[in-house]
């Protein structure tokens, strides 16, 4: 069983290739991956299909593709998970708006809480294009964003993630959220 201090070798050995060290990452991430997944899921729909282990199961189909990310810390490793993550719930609701728009042509009546879960979809939709839009402008804020309102992270992780003050965090955070709340509001 592998320890919490062998994950930056195993991180290395994932970038190198190696498919087994990064079952022994998610591992030993298992229900750090479940806490990010569960916190991402806190801002979605309540009838949302995903649960928290299909969440954490998607995004371990997404990295298992892939090779490691070179490893800069724990803070940024969590980061780019919880990166990802955000990148599985966005794929899926649009996913979810094509086949409401006709993609398996199934109608559904309208109802109140038809009209609120296609509303949630579409908020949750203007969100991503707004960070998409924050991030084409300073990439830091947007990540910004991700950590702290996505991932659920503290500002001292975000600072250590982002490799900043504790006190940039907190001006970027203004920024960012004036930025959205600009950009929500003319959508």
């Amino acid at each position: 069983m592998p320890r919490f201090d062998d994950l930056p070798a195993l991180v290395q050995r994932w970038t190198d290739g190696d498919k087994a060290a990064f079952d022994h990452v998610v591992e030993l991430l298992y229900d750090e991956l479940r806490d990010i997944a569960h916190h991402h899921l806190q801002s979605e729909r309540s009838d949302h299909t995903l649960t928290t282990t299909a969440l954490v199961h998607e995004v371990y189909v997404q990295l298992a593709a892939r090779t490691g990310p070179s490893w800069r810390g724990q803070p940024q490793f969590f980061a780019l998970l919880s990166r990802v993550m955000r990148h599985v719930l966005i794929d899926y609701a649009r996913r979810r708006r094509a086949t409401k728009r006709g993609g398996q042509d199934i109608r559904v009546p309208l109802d109140e809480n038809t009209a609120s879960a296609e509303a949630e979809l579409f908020e949750l939709l203007a969100v991503n294009d707004a960070i998409e839009r924050l991030s084409a402008q300073d990439e830091r804020l947007a990540q910004v964003v991700e950590c702290r309102f996505f991932g659920g992270m503290a500002e001292s992780d975000i600072a250590a993630a982002l490799g900043v003050s504790e006190r940039t965090v907190e001006r970027d955070w203004r920024r960012a959220r004036a930025y959205l709340y600009t950009a929500l509001a003319s959508s």
